[in-house]
């Protein structure tokens, strides 16, 4: 049973987001053990490092002892609780760094474990770097392959077990910190038209003869269920694209997202107060954008989305003149209660419509 603190923020971020925690790996009796010492914000971020740091120390006896996949499992374990310890946690940005660090760290020792394979690329891109994760299934020579875009808070650090969705079908994934987000925000604002970061990606992956290039797919969460249509609106390469959770309009929304997200929104867009803050949101917007969308496009919402409403998804999916529209009456936002169910379904999706690229 979750007891919600007398904090306002700590009780916003276990109700709005705990579903979130358990569907990306988080183990449910972690979450509870480590939210119920939380009395105040600002204690955040130092508990959920300690969880992570319970991990760490479990993945090295594991890996001493030789036990590889219990080691790699346990630095997935640790990775997700750094990252959650500074998702939406900005009151020390030194604190903040760190604990971004450490998930990087954590998930590129379990990808040494569990899947070697794996690789780090790094996409020059305007002065910086984006930075993203590949991975490829098991005996393919050169797969389809499926961007995975992050929202506002999420980052490729949190993928590990979606990707997985996708490699188990067949399909490639690269998981993508774009522009405010994960480690590329430490340099790249958040931009309205992400459509400039899947083109350099795309670019750099271009060089790669591992990959095919001509069955490309976009799956994005929450904010990225806006960049992912709209950087498909621009990019033809982009073949599919699923959008799961995603505003229309972001700044239509902004009075109603959570104090957290407002604040993350504003640090991550180099907004210097509110004002500006709301200024840049309101750019998030598919309005006059969606008409040039002609690639298969599917929609999935939960109708008890608390951060975006779902009317969202119907003007999406009634725009686009591609679109199939994927309500759940019992979703949650990114439909997090429900995996299950929508996992399975874009994977699915994704690799039908991939496979009819000629």
């Amino acid at each position: 049973m979750l007891v919600m603190p007398d904090d306002e923020r700590v009780a916003a971020a276990i109700s709005n987001w705990a579903p979130r925690f358990v569907a990306q790996g988080v183990d449910y009796n972690d979450f509870l053990r480590t939210t119920s010492r939380i009395e105040r914000w600002a204690d955040w971020l130092d508990a959920w490092c300690a969880t992570g740091d319970l991990h760490t120390g479990l993945a090295r006896e594991a890996e001493a002892r030789g036990r590889m996949l219990s080691a790699g499992e346990a630095f997935v374990r640790a990775a997700l609780c750094y990252h959650f310890a500074k998702f939406v946690w900005l009151v020390d940005l030194e604190k903040h760094r760190a604990a971004t660090d450490l998930a990087v760290a954590s998930l590129y020792a379990a990808h040494r474990l569990l899947d070697p394979t794996a690789e780090r690329v790094e996409i020059p891109f305007e002065g910086a770097a984006l930075v993203g994760n590949l991975r490829r299934p098991h005996g393919a020579s050169r797969p389809p392959l499926v961007l995975l875009i992050p929202g506002l808070d999420s980052t490729k650090e949190e993928f590990f077990y979606w990707e997985a969705v996708f490699l188990a079908r067949g399909m490639a994934t690269f998981s993508l910190d774009g522009p405010g987000q994960g480690e590329t925000s430490r340099a790249v604002h958040i931009r309205h038209d992400y459509e400039v970061a899947v083109a350099a990606t795309l670019d750099r992956l271009a060089e790669r003869g591992d990959i095919d290039l001509d069955r490309v797919g976009a799956a994005g969460v929450s904010l990225g269920g806006y960049y992912a249509p709209r950087a498909a609106a621009f990019e033809p390469r982009l073949r599919a694209v699923a959008a799961i959770a995603g505003p229309y309009s972001f700044g239509e929304t902004w009075d109603h997202v959570p104090a957290l997200s407002r604040e993350a929104f504003a640090h991550h867009s180099g907004a210097r107060d509110d004002r500006e803050a709301r200024a840049n949101a309101l750019r998030l917007d598919l309005t006059g954008v969606l008409p040039r969308l002609k690639q298969p496009l599917l929609v999935v919402f939960g109708k008890l989305d608390r951060l975006i409403p779902w009317q969202h998804a119907e003007r999406v999916a009634a725009e686009a003149p591609n679109a199939q529209l994927v309500m759940y009456p019992e979703g949650n936002h990114v439909c997090n209660n429900i995996p299950y169910k929508y996992r399975p379904l874009v994977a699915d999706w994704m690799k039908e419509r991939l496979a009819d690229v000629g």
